[in-house]
């Protein structure tokens, strides 16, 4: 492959109908704001040059679309029944003991107390006890630091969905 050309996975995505690649996208990320912001800048030359947008539009995003976005994400522990991309983020809980799961389970209550939406986290390869460490350590941040915070954790989660949207190959 020459460096003029585009990748097949992204090619394949800067290809679908307007509405599978705006359920793609959303499927990666529940903002409706950035699934269209990246829906309308297609089509893409480089998978990099989808990442600079998908990081673009997440700087961009309001508080709002910051809750509509951690809307589609499970606690930490409790991946979506029947998600294979929830429980593979989350694989890290997956063998935890029953002791870390049930003090994971408490920590993620209290920091939706605190702050009114879900723990969230880049969990990919992270183990549960260092999850269960982030926890402890972030439910202390006052809540502007705590969006910060997460807008850079849901840009991480991103990248990496979209990364297995347009990279592997699905032929």
């Amino acid at each position: 492959m020459t460096s003029n050309s585009t990748p097949p996975g992204l090619a394949r995505f800067n290809a679908l109908e307007e509405h599978a690649a705006y359920a793609a996208l959303h499927e990666a990320c529940a903002s409706t704001t950035w699934a269209k912001r990246l829906l309308a800048a297609r089509p893409y030359a480089t998978s990099d040059d989808l990442y600079a947008a998908s990081d673009a539009a997440m700087a961009e995003l309001t508080a709002v679309d910051l809750e509509e976005a951690m809307a589609g994400h499970p606690p930490i522990g409790r991946p979506k029944p029947g998600d294979p991309t929830s429980a593979r983020e989350q694989r890290g809980m997956a063998g935890a003991s029953a002791e870390l799961k049930a003090e994971m389970l408490e920590l993620n209550l209290a920091y939706q107390d605190k702050f009114g939406h879900v723990f969230l986290i880049c969990a990919t390869g992270r183990t549960g006890e260092q999850m269960r460490d982030a926890v402890k350590e972030r439910i202390g941040n006052s809540p502007e630091r705590e969006r910060e915070i997460v807008r850079t954790e849901l840009g991480k989660i991103n990248r990496i969905r979209l990364a297995n949207l347009v990279e592997e190959d699905q032929t």
